[in-house]
């Protein structure tokens, strides 16, 4: 087991952040977590803090983009460079996060995680050393979009290793959760911060190295893939019972036949509810996140500070030349703080998936980012103390319903095609989620960003109308 120890070391690291070990006692809550457990945890932390690191660091490159090109030289033609011809050309790539992530759950049934997980880590480093040594935007393009195919199969392999080999698995998915938004939060921040002491180039080389680290640990990785649903009640290696429909689960989907009937297996039952679920959380989530620093910049009316301000001059580069000092854009940093507020949220929300009825914590969940949402604007008007309030509210709520979805999806799915049912989860989260980025940009552009708030709103109105529906389905365990 050699890599069972290292969850220690990641978790300690994880107690030690500022603040964070008065409000999660981490070393106390895996006391009692077994090996097997604290190896996959060990896993899917290292690399689900790598997948939203690398999503969240793109987006700081694109500023930089935009000043650099003029062009995207297709060799017959050419394009301008413009916020449209770049945000499809990202769009690629992020697209392929969401949609790669339904034959991700495919094939992740058929292989194993372990292995798809290894492939996604070494995928997302070869993609960032690509990006590294890009001399143009088509390379660019192709770098973003093999690391979207690289990254979409981390979600169905990470989340079915969590529901058929951890026994603690409402702890798993918390801190499945906790890595994800530290990479959420800190991506940024480390991009941010190392783009004022070297090119883009060069960091994304840099960003590379951690990818590798991790995928060079991954191998290393020892663990039984279906211990969880081989001690459950009714269940053994190849399967456990499907608690909504009374059958045994399956072992995968071999071919497009079969694909095709376990689909309809899967959304003949409580399944297609949580689908449409979770389309709901994803359009929230894409809908508020992508324009939520820009609204952060207007209502707190921040002027970007000037870095001599905050570092010593020898450390302030171009301080001995005649080029502008570089400045911070504050939102920026602000919006990755809150953003790691939904640490506090994850763990939260996973450790009450052991407590209560998941589909009771998805009603408590999306009725609050309802009444955030509602909210929002309102109370933000009032002054920064009020805004930085409303916002940690909104990136708790938002990260604290992740894992009661994930749990439910659980629940509501026979253990053989558990790979299946989060690819279909995870198409429904970022594929279509993804819309809700360019519905969002819609209606800022026909409406304002009340109209904008009361969409969201609806959208989690819509989310917790469908776990009202799950919660009255479902019988009461006995």
């Amino acid at each position: 087991m050699v890599f069972s120890g290292r969850i220690n070391r990641t978790i300690s690291g994880v107690r030690h952040l500022p603040g964070l070990h008065t409000i999660i006692p981490v070393g106390d809550v895996l006391a009692d977590v077994n090996r097997n457990d604290r190896s996959i945890v060990a896993l899917v932390m290292l690399a689900h803090g790598m997948v939203h690191t690398y999503e969240l660091s793109i987006p700081i490159f694109v500023a930089l983009w935009l000043h650099e090109y003029t062009v995207i030289d297709l060799g017959l033609t050419s394009i301008p460079v413009t916020t449209a011809s770049l945000g499809l050309m990202v769009g690629l790539g992020f697209a392929l996060f969401g949609l790669g992530a339904l034959p991700g759950g495919v094939l992740v049934d058929r292989v194993g995680s372990k292995r798809l997980i290894v492939g996604c880590l070494l995928g997302m480093a070869g993609s960032f050393v690509l990006l590294a040594a890009a001399p143009n935007l088509v390379v660019v393009a192709l770098a973003l979009v093999l690391w979207g195919a690289a990254a979409s199969v981390y979600h169905p392999a990470g989340l079915r290793l969590i529901s058929t080999g951890v026994e603690a698995r409402g702890t798993g998915f918390a801190y499945h959760g906790i890595a994800g938004n530290l990479g959420i939060g800190f991506g940024p921040f480390l991009t941010a911060l190392l783009l004022l002491f070297f090119d883009w180039h060069v960091v994304a080389g840099v960003l590379a190295v951690p990818a590798l680290v991790a995928a060079a640990f991954a191998t290393r990785a020892d663990f039984e893939e279906q211990a969880a649903v081989a001690a459950a009640d009714g269940g053994d290696e190849r399967g456990e019972h499907d608690e909504t429909t009374g059958d045994k689960a399956g072992t995968g989907v071999s071919s497009l036949g079969e694909f095709v009937s376990q689909s309809k297996h899967l959304f003949a039952g409580g399944f297609a509810l949580v689908f449409a679920l979770v389309m709901f959380s994803g359009l929230y989530y894409r809908g508020v996140t992508t324009f939520l620093p820009d609204l952060l910049g207007s209502v707190i009316g921040i002027e970007p500070v000037p870095i001599s301000s905050v570092l010593p001059a020898a450390l302030v580069p171009g301080s001995d030349s005649a080029t502008a000092t570089p400045t911070l854009d504050v939102e920026l940093y602000v919006y990755a703080g809150l953003l790691t507020i939904g640490v506090l949220g994850q763990y939260v929300g996973g450790k009450l998936t052991d407590r209560i009825r998941t589909e009771r914590g998805l009603v408590v969940g999306f009725g609050a980012l309802a009444l955030v949402a509602v909210a929002f604007l309102p109370i933000a008007s009032l002054g920064v103390g009020p805004l930085l309030a409303i916002c940690a509210l909104l990136g708790f709520f938002l990260f604290m319903v992740q894992p009661f979805y994930q749990a439910t999806v659980a629940e509501y799915t026979p253990a053989g095609l558990r790979g299946l049912s989060y690819g279909f989860t995870y198409l429904g989260v970022f594929g279509v989620g993804a819309l809700g980025g360019a519905i969002a940009g819609y209606v800022l552009a026909v409406a304002d960003s009340t109209a904008l708030f009361t969409v969201l709103a609806g959208f989690a109105a819509a989310a917790t109308l469908l776990g009202v529906t799950l919660l009255r389905r479902r019988p009461t365990p006995a």
